[in-house]
């Protein structure tokens, strides 16, 4: 027989192609293979057509286009046998899909097929409607496959279920005529058909609350009672899994549970008992049985309140947390996750084999553990678990050591309860894995350290032990060069001594060798040198025993490559040389840190967080630019149709920076004297030329409410920065030119009662984790203001801190911000944070509100930023 003839076997087909020794072979075997069955199509050969389109199927597997002999699959459907139809059928679901439109000649015969007298015919219609069924033919055969959900046998009953999910899934408005014949499947005995029930009937439930309602009332008593006895049954070979009776089935029935009792306490009163008993008598040594008990504990944690049942389940959770199996411990520690939300006692119990579990060697195990344990961290237990994080850090793997100390230090961050615990356990920290700790908190080590004046003597001896032992650390060598030059007096006077302090003998040698080392070492980065270099300076006035060692350090820097390195070399150089007289000043002690201050910064300040425009700058005495104010417009994405075009005067520079027009108003006495006023303020701005002592108060005044009470051409305000208050702007001096400058800035007390029209509140951001509503008030006699206060609440499971809201306008409104209610945003909307804003609008009447928002907070350290724009102010505003 020819090779290539209609008539030969697929399995000739299939040894010639595997024959084949290239591509191109195969390519011309299938090629040959094709035009063979493209002729036999032509010629209707009835004889062979099974035989070619099982050759047509395996040729599709092989990637290879069939198109040409889809209407053979819908000639062998119409034929009467059932091996002609098993053909047909099997090529319809294989060579075909929904999208055909040719599958819309084959309805009539499968409806056929659906009411047929031969039940294998029957079950393969369902299987074929079951994969490829649209949505027209659904609407079609519906009532074709309702019916045979009562079948007498079996078998067609289980593929009738499958495919009426898929009808439902295709048309959701067919899901009422499938509830009630659904719950009879409930009632099967047979465990294939009452697999397929259950999975209807949760479909069902997810495309129709109607039918979710249905099974609670009339099913929930049944699904219990199914669950019961295939936990009570006894061993049947048939379904046994590991000594246990069907656990696809248990598994199937628990789901359906938790779906009916999710939001229902009356259905999850009727399925605790057999909960309780399926956690307690289900076999843990198999993997079948964990597989029941974990679904067993998922819908426990999802159906209403019984604290006894979920106790219960995250006892079962902490047994998995000791199986050899790292699978099992690692959903273990991601429903403990989930858990905690509910009831953090329960978890708090097994608190130390997840602290185990933070050692073990698997690294996702770890870093689910690690996170886990951060959860679970409060205020009576963590100087404990810091201690125990802190001792394996000593000893955990290099690329473990970046998460497990972001994860400690933002531990005693959080939770530090006094100075000097805070201070120690950081200096640990520096000490085992300062290279791993990130530079924001060394930063805020430094700002803690200079609020602590009390300790100041403390810890830089402490500093000092910490660098002999662990100078390769870098944080640590940076956080102990600043306090050196900061507090090196009182390390060599040993000054503060603490009664837990064992006393110690440093000369002011010992302090500029710690210094020199660092700066020598070829493994400092330019910051630490840099960092030297200015400790160096510091100790060179006191400590004038060494100043000429210190200077003959500095001098040797003045050659080097890194031009940074060099400048600040010349420089200091200089000062101890030539300006002995002054020197002893600029060495100052750093002024207290502001800790609120320093947070802001640390969440985003508004250099950080909107980046320099391209646009063109305007160039200012002393090196200062001033960028141009449309090009910030542009890059807030707000427009204003009345924004005036840049202007090039230092007055419009401070007039966009701070809303005050300093221009001179001609023809009015004491215009000169404002003006003057005005420039000393901007001179004092941009540190240019000696301002009047007079006036050094206002411009702090003008600063500070400027920058953190209104938001102008585009400005941005950061939530964190408490407002300037109005008394203390007006008392500063009232009736003066500068002040005359200022009308519009401070609050006006008369005007601060909101008893305006009603306006609808909106939401005017909404994320995954965050919602923030408005609500609009208007102060009487007064159309042009509304007063907004926005309420933020935190829909996540994780607490937010550093929180901060910035808001930006157009031109044409002006934007006051009062002080957060907090900084810190509970999780899962157990409470929220308000903040107070007022906007001015000069163009009320003819154009709506509109404002540009960009929230930055932290979650676990890391931090988060969310922007959105709102548009959906109410009309009138």
């Amino acid at each position: 027989m020819n090779p290539f003839s209609s008539g030969t076997r697929l399995r000739d087909m299939i040894r010639a192609i595997r024959a084949c020794k290239t591509a191109a072979e195969e390519r011309a075997v299938v090629r040959k293979e094709s035009a063979a069955i493209r002729a036999a199509v032509g010629e209707s050969d009835n004889e062979y057509r099974h035989r070619n389109l099982a050759k047509l199927m395996f040729i599709h597997m092989l990637g290879y286009p069939t198109h040409f002999g889809q209407m053979e699959c819908l000639k062998l459907i119409a034929a009467s046998g059932f091996p002609e139809k098993r053909i047909g059928y099997l090529g319809l679901m294989l060579l075909l899909d929904e999208r055909q439109e040719v599958l819309m000649l084959v309805t009539n015969s499968l409806k056929q097929d659906l009411n047929h007298s031969n039940q294998y015919i029957v079950g393969l219609a369902l299987c074929a409607l079951g994969n490829i069924c649209s949505a027209e033919m659904a609407r079609d055969l519906a009532p074709e496959v309702e019916r045979l959900l009562q079948f007498r046998d079996p078998n067609v009953r289980k593929k009738a279920a499958l495919c009426s999910i898929r009808i439902i899934k295709k048309v959701p408005d067919l899901a009422e005529n499938f509830m009630n014949p659904a719950a009879s499947l409930l009632k099967e005995k047979h465990h294939g058909v009452l697999l397929t029930g259950l999975q209807l009937c949760t479909d069902l439930c997810k495309v129709s609350e109607e039918a979710l309602e249905y099974f609670r009332k009339k099913c929930t008593e049944s699904v219990v009672k199914a669950l019961k006895d295939v936990a009570n049954s006894p061993y049947a070979p048939e379904y046994d899994i590991s000594g246990i009776t069907d656990p696809f089935l248990h598994i199937r029935l628990l789901r359906f549970l938790r779906i009916l009792g999710h939001g229902d306490a009356d259905a999850s009163d009727c399925m605790n008992d057999i909960l309780a008993q399926v956690a307690t008598k289900t076999e843990s040594n198999k993997n079948a049985g964990n597989a029941i008990l974990y679904e067993c504990v998922e819908t426990i944690m999802s159906i209403e309140d019984n604290s006894g049942l979920r106790v219960l389940a995250i006892n079962i959770l902490g047994r998995f947390l000791s199986n050899r199996d790292n699978n099992i411990r690692y959903v273990a520690l991601n429903m403990l996750m989930r858990a905690i939300t509910v009831d953090a006692q329960a978890v708090q119990r097994h608190r130390a084999t997840i602290l185990e579990c933070v050692k073990d060697s698997d690294a996702s195990i770890r870093k689910r553990a690690l996170e886990l344990l951060y959860l679970l961290v409060n205020e009576s237990n963590v100087k404990s678990l810091t201690k125990e994080l802190i001792e394996h850090l000593e000893v955990s793997e290099q690329e473990f050591k970046g998460d497990l100390t972001a994860k400690i230090c933002s531990i005693i961050e959080k939770f530090s309860t006094e100075k000097i615990w805070y201070i120690d356990q950081m200096l640990k920290v520096l000490s085992e894995a300062g290279n791993f700790v990130k530079d924001e908190v060394w930063h805020a080590l430094i700002v803690v350290i200079s609020n602590a004046s009390d300790l100041h003597g403390y810890t830089v001896r402490s500093l000092y032990k910490a660098v002999q032992t662990s100078g390769e650390q870098e944080s640590l060598v940076r956080v102990a060069v600043w306090c050196i030059g900061e507090y090196g007096e009182m390390l060599v006077n040993s000054t503060g001594m603490l009664d837990i302090e064992e006393p110690i003998t440093v000369t002011e040698s010992d302090a500029v060798d710690v210094i020199e080392i660092s700066l020598k070492n070829h493994t400092s980065d330019l910051t630490t040198r840099a960092m030297c270099l200015i400790a160096l300076l510091k100790l060179s006035s006191r400590f004038p025993a060494c100043s000429q060692r210190i200077k003959d350090i500095v001098v040797q820097n003045k050659g080097s490559l890194v031009l940074e390195l060099q400048q600040r070399s010349i420089e200091f150089n200089s000062i101890i040389e030539k300006h002995q007289n002054i020197r002893s000043l600029l060495v100052e002690r750093m002024p207290v840190l502001d800790e609120a201050t320093y947070s802001g910064k640390r969440a985003g300040s508004l250099s950080a967080t909107i980046p320099t425009s391209n646009g063109a700058a305007i160039n200012l005495p002393n090196g200062v630019a001033k960028p141009t104010a449309a090009p910030l417009v542009d890059l807030l994405d707000l427009s204003s149709d009345d924004a005036p075009a840049p202007s090039s005067s230092g007055s419009d520079f401070l007039h966009d920076l701070l809303g005050v027009d300093l221009s001179p108003a001609p023809s009015q006495s004491g215009t000169s004297q404002a003006q003057k006023s005005g420039t000393d303020v901007l001179l004092d701005l941009l540190s240019i030329g000696t301002p009047p002592a007079q006036s050094s108060s206002f411009s702090s005044d003008i600063l500070s409410t400027s920058q953190d009470n209104t938001t102008s051409s585009g400005n941005l305000q950061r939530l964190s920065s408490p407002s300037t208050p109005s008394a203390q702007i007006s008392s500063a001096g009232g009736g003066s030119p500068i002040m005359d400058l200022l009308d519009g800035f401070a609050p006006n007390p008369a005007t601060s009662d909101t008893n305006g029209p009603a306006y609808p509140s909106v939401v005017a951001f909404e994320s995954s984790s965050l919602k923030i509503l408005f609500n609009f008030s208007k102060p009487p006699g007064n159309p042009q203001t509304t007063t907004i206060q926005a309420t933020f609440t935190n829909n996540s499971p994780n607490t937010f801190t550093d929180f901060i809201f910035q808001a930006a306008v157009p031109k044409f409104l002006q934007l006051h911000l009062d002080p957060a209610s907090s900084n810190t945003l509970p999780e899962s909307g157990n409470g929220s944070i308000t903040q107070d804003m007022r906007v001015t609008n000069s163009q009320h009447g003819k154009k709506s509100l509109v404002m540009r928002i960009r929230i930055s907070y932290k979650v676990d350290s890391k931090d988060i930023l969310e922007e959105g724009q709102i548009n959906n102010f109410p009309r009138g505003l």
